[in-house]
């Protein structure tokens, strides 16, 4: 087992989460909320530099989103000033009357401050050079790990991308298992936020069994992006296995059922009441009651999307898909950029599952199984059959469907026979540099 991570605490993503709403025109009924969230946390954990970055009349991200006040924002600064000053007068005394590690305290403490005030370069700069003070391998990787959140924060992907990798190389140089999982959930919702469904995915699946991160997450925030991607990228005997059957995703997204549950057929269980830890502004953290069910407004549907998909309940798919889309992809700081990706691939997935089972199939059989009218299903089927996603033709004419299966064998042979071609052209001119070099000493 790993010792307990450092420097887990700050900066606080649930900020981040709170910027992302506030900027979001579509999600301007929760922009008072998160206003507030913001607002506290700035007062209470004296956040001039996230101030300055919000709400600056000429470059924060949220101009105009509030008033600026120069006073107040002249008063957080001075006392990040006086708590600056603080540490760095403790940290000069450390370094003349203590040893090394009380002076890498201090700089933790210097590190975590500029973290917690949300101040990019002087965090980053503070934690590089905490990095070069530390001498043991662990504390290195909990650094690199917060220097990560540091960029999630503030959307720079390009750092989190070279971190990560910098992450995995201390790991594979001696890293416990604690600190391997963590790193796991680190990149699953990186590859998430860079739109690799299928490299996260078994990730995210992964780190279910032993998820460490709350730093990043929540744990229901986590089970919820696993089955977002394990859904889209999984082969359906590894979504069974893995989304279907798994108890840490049936603990979140509902009731285990047997092997004769029919979704349509079953009403829906009474919403079990738990808790979840909440980190207040000022660093707080409180057990607040929760109905799964308000989590995002998006179990239920969730649930929905995943059985019916399996059951081929095409209709109650596009339904529950709509309503995932709307109720978690549009509100998630990390899925919304990419809901109308992720939507087409999860109709061009079903599409698939269902032509896969027939060579021909009614273009007005299959609108009904989904639910649509005939006219929009040849629209969207179009979208994916020029670019050959789906391997099927339309018929307008006989009003059918038919797929088009890629012959394996035949493209096995053809495959052979280049490679054959190849290596014949590669052994005559072998064949020949050997006879000009022979004819030569002759």
């Amino acid at each position: 087992m790993g010792s307990d991570p450092l420097y887990a605490k700050y900066p606080n993503l649930t900020l981040a989460h709170h910027i992302f709403v506030h900027k979001a025109p579509s999600l301007a009924a929760s922009h008072p909320l998160s206003q507030q969230h913001l607002t506290e946390s700035i007062t209470t954990e004296r956040q001039a530099p996230l101030y300055r970055y919000l709400y600056h009349p000429t470059d924060g991200i949220l101009a105009g989103k509030q008033p600026w006040d120069e006073q107040f924002y002249d008063d957080l600064v001075k006392k990040n000033t006086e708590e600056r000053e603080g540490y760095e007068k403790e940290m000069r005394e450390a370094e003349e009357k203590a040893g090394e590690t009380e002076v890498t305290e201090w700089m933790g403490k210097i590190a975590e401050f500029w973290a917690r005030v949300c101040d990019k370069d002087q965090s980053l700069a503070s934690f590089e050079a905490l990095y070069k003070k530390t001498p043991t391998l662990g504390a290195k990787i909990d650094i690199v790990l917060a220097i990560i959140r540091i960029y999630m924060f503030f959307d720079d992907k390009v750092g989190v991308t070279k971190n990560i990798e910098r992450a995995k190389g201390l790991i594979e140089s001696g890293g416990d298992w604690d600190r391997r999982n963590r790193l796991k959930a680190y990149q699953g919702l990186h590859l998430l936020s860079v739109r690799s469904f299928s490299a996260a995915a078994p990730l995210l699946l992964d780190s279910l069994s032993t998820f460490t991160s709350t730093e990043l997450c929540t744990y229901e925030a986590l089970v919820l992006y696993a089955v977002l991607a394990g859904t889209l990228s999984l082969k359906r005997v590894d979504f069974k296995h893995r989304v279907i059957d798994s108890a840490e995703v049936l603990a979140v997204l509902g009731s285990r059922r047997d092997e004769n549950f029919t979704p349509s057929a079953q009403p829906n269980p009474t919403p079990t009441i738990t808790t979840k830890t909440v980190v207040l502004p000022g660093g707080s953290v409180q057990q607040l009651p929760i109905n799964p069910e308000d989590l995002w407004g998006g179990f239920t549907s969730l649930e929905t999307l995943v059985n019916s998909l399996y059951t081929c309940d095409y209709k109650r798919y596009f339904v529950a898909l709509a309503e995932v889309e709307e109720k978690f992809l549009k509100r998630d700081r990390i899925l919304s950029e990419h809901r109308m990706w992720y939507v087409r691939e999860m109709r061009k997935k079903s599409y698939a599952q269902l032509l896969e089972s027939y060579r021909v199939v009614g273009l007005e059989s299959m609108a009904n199984a989904f639910g649509v009218s005939v006219e929009w299903l040849d629209k969207d089927l179009s979208k994916f059959i020029p670019n050959r996603a789906l391997n099927c033709t339309i018929d307008k004419v006989n009003g059918v469907i038919e797929t088009t299966r890629p012959d394996n064998k035949n493209k096995q042979y053809n495959d052979v026979v280049k490679q054959g071609d190849a290596l014949i052209t590669k052994l005559q001119r072998y064949g020949q540099a050997v006879r000009l070099r022979g004819s030569e000493r002759v």
